[in-house]
This record gives C-alpha cells, sequence and structure tokens, in this order.
C-alpha cells in the first residue's frame, strides 16, 4: 500500500492477474469458461481496434465472478465489476464494465433481431435484470457507444478454442491504463 492507502499499481496488477487466472473453470452456463469468455472479449476489441480503457473493460466486465474476489453468485456482477474497477483502472473502464447488462437491455429494446442471437444463459439474465428496457441514465452518458461495443465483444467471445489473447497480454493492457490513470491524478 502507498502513504495514502491506495494499492501501488503493481499490486493491482497482480491481483488483477489473480483474479483472471481464478476464472479458469469458472462457468456460468456458456460453452466457454470465464476465463476464456475475458480472453476472447479483449481480442475482440483488440481486432475492433479499441483503445486500451474499452479493451480492458471488454476483458474484466465479468471480473466479479472470479472466486478469487469473494463476491456472492447471485450478486449484481456488473455493478460489482464497476465497483472493482473504478478504483483501479480509473472511471471509464469501470463505467463501461458496469453498463454490459444495460447495453444488452438497450439492444433487445431497439434492434431487430438481437434479442433472437442470444445464448439461452444471456436471455436467462436478461430476464432477471428486467429484461429489455431504454435507461435515459445509460443514453444519456457520453460513454454509452462504447459500451455498446463492449456488448457485442461479449457476445462474441464464447466460442470454445477461439483465438484470444493471453492473461500476460491484459495486464500489459491494465498497465497502460493504470499508469495513464495514475498520471492524471
Amino acid at each position: 500500500m502507498n502513504d495514502d492507502g491506495s494499492a501501488s499499481g503493481e499490486s493491482v496488477l497482480i491481483e488483477t492477474a489473480g483474479a483472471l487466472w481464478s476464472l479458469r473453470d469458472v462457468y456460468d452456463g456458456e460453452a466457454i469458461d470465464e476465463l476464456d469468455h475475458a480472453l476472447q472479449s479483449a481480442g475482440r476489441a483488440m481486432d475492433d481496434g479499441a483503445d486500451d480503457e474499452l479493451i480492458l473493460a471488454a476483458a474484466l466486465h465479468d471480473i466479479a465472478r472470479s472466486p478469487a474476489l469473494g463476491f456472492p453468485d447471485d450478486c449484481a456482477h456488473d455493478r460489482e465489476a464497476r465497483d472493482w474497477l473504478t478504483p483501479r483502472f480509473g472511471e471509464r473502464a469501470g463505467w463501461l464494465a458496469g453498463a454490459h447488462v444495460a447495453a444488452k437491455r438497450y439492444l433487445v429494446a431497439t434492434e431487430s433481431g438481437y434479442a433472437a442471437t442470444l445464448s439461452a444463459q444471456s436471455v436467462t439474465t436478461l430476464e432477471v435484470r428486467g429484461g429489455a428496457a431504454v435507461d435515459a441514465a445509460f443514453t444519456g452518458h457520453p460513454y454509452w457507444p462504447d459500451a455498446v461495443r463492449l456488448r457485442r465483444y461479449d457476445d462474441a467471445a464464447k466460442i470454445p478454442g477461439a483465438q484470444a489473447p493471453s492473461v500476460p497480454d491484459v495486464i500489459a493492457v491494465a498497465r497502460r491504463v493504470r499508469l495513464a490513470v495514475t498520471a492524471t491524478l
């Protein structure tokens, strides 16, 4: 810890890597585990030319499912991800990860045929979280278009055996985001 009680940059990166690695063999009803899902999400963002904060948010949007972090299984994982990411990697990365459920609700409400592309598990979680909706707080936020991009990475990142970056690749992105965030303080 630093003198002000905040975690040092390196300890945040170590904690993040540990949380990511702990997602191996954690399943939420999809065909791949949460680690592969996280890495594929990051890969989709990289392939799309996303900036580092969006790549990191894509990788860590489901981080609350990490057994290493100790969140309950029935937690609002999007909000927990936002609250975990924000103090470590800044407001934008946290908000983007935290908005992936609102983005799904938005897309179901506004894009014909989108709901039919969702996996059975994603449909179930959509229903639990209130179904299709356009939330003015979501669409009024300046980052909302990137949250929709993240949602599309999330949806495309459920393919067994798909190529993806590694945990060290994601941690390299996290290091750059952490450095940029702490440079502005």
